[in-house]
């Protein structure tokens, strides 16, 4: 089974730092396109970042750009997502998603961020 596992949230200082983890298991990583979005609350999904398999392109969000860094690790199945600067309205569920917007997409169970002012 596809299985995304998100870490690396909790509770930050505004202007601070985190680095988020996902681990991918149960299909070849290294051939797939890889993504993060996130969820404020009552709020919807907002993509933030996408990354090629190879990692030679990357995409963000106006909201993120700049102070956002999407990576991967293929050989051991890693996406990151370094946020920098934190914002109290970065506060959100973070996501990371396999084939995002095709039909085999898969979403992670998520990782929680506060972002505290």
């Amino acid at each position: 089974d596809v299985q995304l596992v998100e870490s690396g949230g909790g509770l930050a200082p505004s202007g601070g730092s985190l680095r988020l983890s996902c681990r991918a298991s149960g299909f070849p990583f290294s051939t797939r396109g890889m993504s993060w979005v996130r969820q404020a609350p009552g709020k919807g999904l907002e993509w933030l970042s996408d990354i090629v398999p190879d990692s030679r392109r990357t995409w963000y969000a106006d909201s993120v750009k700049g102070r956002a860094t999407i990576s991967r690790d293929n050989s051991n199945n890693v996406l990151y997502l370094q946020l920098n600067n934190l914002k109290t309205e970065d506060t959100a569920r973070y996501y990371c998603v396999k084939d995002r917007l095709m039909s085999t997409e898969v979403r992670g169970q998520g990782t929680q961020v506060t972002v505290s002012s």
